[in-house]
């Protein structure tokens, strides 16, 4: 009973290139451990939901929360490199002069972010919307279930391949480390723990609340919602599936992200929500590795400093 009844945070975070970004309900900081030590960073939270109220209402605010948190993380991102420069960014590239030359300084941040966001966006279409309808159409399938069929599992099959990919590289490794260190804290958090490393170093690093879980329910859910539209508006062309999948894509997010409350809220208590969870947790396999000392340190300190002012306003 006392299972059941566990604390569980909204707080969420994210690895960085050797540091943490954790965000709270009122604050968001960032860690990393630099070569010189520790570098600390905290930013008040202002959501854009406090200012239009109806950008928080069930689905629409699923879409506005994706989109802001791959902003706030492609910056957290660009933050952590900048204490890592290596040997070929330390001679500016003429783009780098260009950009510099034409935009500026205060401004090249914000547009790098931005184009930052707008690339991975264009891969995302790229390698889950273009490409699996293409292949899909090259099964010439006569009944638009058997073609949903097959460009789901192609989806499936590039996202595990990706992360597989990814899991191989050495540079990403240690993300994950950090990955595997940001969930053993927020265990311990959650569950009334001191927050030391011994006591988050024997939690485990698999969340039910993960982004990797996240993303693999947004594909699910696209297949579903993918199956209902084109089940009644059957659709072969490729670049009009393509267009259908783009303006789904708010729609989709949204209902994965009130899925994601759900799981969240029941996960410790329901057989379904463990069931629902169980792919997405397998999947955190490939995305987190058991980290270090240090690394836990890291995950620590920058979970501490977004700790709300008002215990359990973090309440999920």
């Amino acid at each position: 009973m006392e299972k059941n009844n566990q604390f569980r945070t909204s707080i969420g975070g994210q690895a960085l290139i050797e540091g943490i970004l954790m965000r709270g309900p009122e604050k968001q900081a960032i860690v990393v451990r630099s070569p010189e030590g520790l570098v600390t960073r905290v930013e008040e939270l202002t959501l854009v939901k406090d200012k239009y109220p109806i950008l928080g209402w069930p689905i629409i605010r699923g879409a506005v929360t994706f989109l802001d948190s791959m902003v706030r993380g492609v910056k957290a991102l660009m933050f952590s490199a900048d204490y890592f420069p290596d040997d070929e960014a330390a001679q500016p590239s003429k783009l780098d002069q260009w950009l510099e030359a034409h935009i500026p300084a205060e401004k090249l941040q914000s547009v790098l972010v931005w184009v930052s966001v707008l690339l991975s966006l264009g891969l995302t279409l790229l390698l889950f919307m273009l490409l699996p309808t293409f292949i899909a159409g090259l099964f010439h399938a006569r009944h638009a279930a058997v073609h949903n069929l097959i460009e789901g599992a192609v989806k499936i099959a590039i996202f595990l391949g990706y992360l597989i990919l990814c899991s191989r590289q050495k540079d990403v490794r240690r993300v994950f480390c950090y990955h595997g260190a940001e969930h053993k804290t927020i265990f311990c958090y959650e569950a009334g723990l001191p927050l030391t490393v011994e006591s988050a170093r024997i939690q485990p690093k698999h969340h039910p609340r993960c982004g990797t879980s996240f993303l693999f329910v947004v594909i699910f859910v696209s297949i579903l919602v993918s199956s209902v539209v084109f089940g009644i508006w059957p659709i072969t062309n490729a670049g009009l599936r393509t267009l259908v999948h783009l303006l789904l894509l708010p729609l989709v997010v949204g209902i994965t992200y009130e899925f994601n409350r759900w799981v969240g809220r029941h996960v410790q208590d329901s057989k379904l929500a463990q069931f629902l969870t169980a792919p997405g947790l397998w999947m955190q396999n490939f995305t987190t590795n058991e980290p270090d000392d240090s690394m836990i340190e890291c995950a620590i300190r920058s979970l501490e400093l977004v700790l709300p002012s008002e215990k359990g306003k973090d309440a999920w």
